[in-house]
């Protein structure tokens, strides 16, 4: 129903866009926030989500499901990267670093 609604508005590629934009742009909080209240366990958190995900664009019918879902995936395994890289910008100092945690940082 929404596909056919896009379609007929030639606009299934703008709404794609956007919302690829929107899930790539909410990933950002998300390792900068789960870096800070549960460290490098955020990647177990990534991983399930990409799996999952990409169960969910194999099996969905609808082929807009399908992008969205793809995008998410790919945005979750690249999420797994960014929490390393994330840590390492908390050890330059140029994040604040959870201080119920600080020992965990301290092992580096």
């Amino acid at each position: 129903m929404i596909a056919q609604l896009l379609n007929q508005w030639h606009i299934t590629g703008l709404t794609v866009g956007l919302a690829t934009f929107l899930i790539i742009g909410l990933f950002h909080p998300i390792v900068i926030k789960g870096e800070y209240y549960f460290g490098l366990r955020m990647r177990w958190f990534f991983l399930i989500l990409g799996v999952i995900m990409c169960a969910v664009s194999v099996l969905a019918s609808d082929y807009i499901v399908s992008i969205l879902a793809g995008v998410t995936a790919f945005s979750s395994f690249w999420g797994i990267k960014e929490v390393n890289e994330q840590r390492e910008r908390v050890l330059k100092g140029w994040f604040p670093m959870n201080p119920r945690r600080e020992n965990e940082y301290r092992k580096s």
